[in-house]
């Protein structure tokens, strides 16, 4: 069995964006020439997520009115009082994004056979930026022969 690591490097627009990262995972794993295994997700951000679910502009634009309705950035959360933490003074007031990342998950495991990873039709690893724009990082584990 061997184990490959990938990087992906992903700019973001500003507030939540949603990038659709499954021809990145199909790259690695034929880059890396994983056939049966597994491919491993990770983000590495407390202000980003990732899941799996359709990539599709109507329900894109779903998400981030749930999202936001769910957890208001406009409500007052401890974590935005920036003159009672210890941080830098051009820290954004961004608890509400820590909050959905929380509820969102940080981490996928997609299983990968004859090359393909084992995703419905209409499934997509989604990358949920939550406060940007910024410039992310997403590590990408692959296990297989």
């Amino acid at each position: 069995m061997k184990i490959a690591n990938e990087v992906l490097e992903v700019s973001t627009g500003s507030g939540i964006d949603i990038h659709d990262i499954n021809r990145d995972i199909r790259n690695a794993l034929r880059k890396h020439d994983i056939k049966n295994g597994l491919a491993v997700v990770t983000s590495r951000h407390t202000t980003t997520a990732l899941s799996i679910n359709e990539f599709e502009e109507r329900l894109v634009t779903d998400i981030k009115a749930f999202i936001g309705e769910l957890i208001p950035a406009g409500r007052h959360w401890l974590h935005n009082d920036i003159d009672l933490r210890d941080c830098p003074p051009d820290e954004p007031e961004n608890a509400h994004s820590h909050l959905a990342a929380m509820l969102l998950g940080s981490s996928e495991s997609i299983p990968v056979v004859n090359g393909e990873l084992q995703l419905g039709t209409w499934q997509s690893v989604l990358f949920i930026e939550l406060d940007g724009p910024r410039d992310r990082s997403i590590t990408l584990q692959l296990w297989g022969e």
